[in-house]
């Protein structure tokens, strides 16, 4: 069975998000998925499946921690679209279907993939008790984005502050669902983003998220209203850090970026 570690949200390797990929001829059974997650180590490790044709989706897609599947990932749909794309596998447009849907993911031109996501749906929320002593920096703006995401989107007062974050994650995990997303807005847009984010999901198991493609459909909308575009570009600060550009398409967001096989072997267990 090929197994492959690829780099998303970003063009060169040992940056951007790592997921595990693994094209199967059929799902196993969920304890096989999870340990094989587990061994990986990575955020998430995406396995998937070609479906018949004439369906409404070309792969059957799943997305597991090491601790537990989730109803959605960004860099792990991007890594599994790459791969598909770079083997052969699949030209073109390829249909994820998912716990969150049938998900898009289109090859451009520049060579970087978009992915056709749910928007998150925002709306205002109480910071919940201790969440600033957590996180580590006093909150100007909470958000809850929804079921299918589950985090809070936490905004801070400048960019400073989410670099400068040393959360303490036992303590953050009583915040949410999942997690937390600090953001702030990019304090000089001529470097190329126009705002910053970072990460934490303690309770799936991953301290800091080095790249969250389905953070950003909860930051698209929230970004594009504050700075009045649909289309803008994300830095998520992590110390590998990663771009995802996002456009703001009314119920539905596009992430876009890059993506590098940086292993490819055979898992042998």
């Amino acid at each position: 069975m090929r197994i492959r570690i690829v780099d998303a949200f970003t063009d060169r390797p040992f940056s951007g998000n790592p997921a595990g990929v693994l094209l199967l001829d059929a799902f196993p059974d969920d304890n096989r998925l999870q340990q094989v997650a587990l061994e990986v180590n990575h955020a998430e490790t995406a396995f998937a499946h070609r479906l018949p044709e004439g369906g409404e989706a070309d792969w059957a897609l799943r997305w597991f921690t090491p601790l537990t599947e989730v109803a959605m990932c960004g860099h792990a749909t991007l890594a599994t679209a790459h791969v598909l794309h770079t083997t052969g596998v699949h030209e073109g447009p390829v249909r994820f279907a998912t716990r969150s849907g049938v998900l898009t993911a289109t090859p451009r031109e520049d060579g970087s993939i978009a992915m056709d996501f749910p928007t998150a749906p925002l709306t205002p929320a109480e910071a919940p008790p201790g969440l600033a002593e957590a996180l580590g920096a006093e909150p100007c703006t909470v958000l809850d984005t929804g079921p299918l995401i589950g985090d809070l989107l936490v905004e801070l007062a400048d960019e400073k502050t989410v670099h400068a974050l040393r959360p303490d994650h036992k303590a953050l995990a009583a915040s949410s669902e999942r997690g937390v997303i600090a953001t702030a807005r990019a304090e000089n847009p001529a470097l190329g983003y126009d705002f910053v984010s970072r990460c934490f999901f303690p309770n799936v198991g991953i301290d800091e998220d080095p790249v969250t493609g389905s953070a950003h459909t909860a930051l698209a909308p929230f970004w594009s209203g504050r700075l009045g575009r649909p289309d803008l570009t994300g830095l998520q600060a992590s110390p590998r850090t990663g771009r995802v550009r996002t456009e703001l398409r009314g119920d539905r967001t596009l992430l876009s970026g890059r993506a590098v096989t940086v292993i490819e072997g055979e898992l042998l267990a």
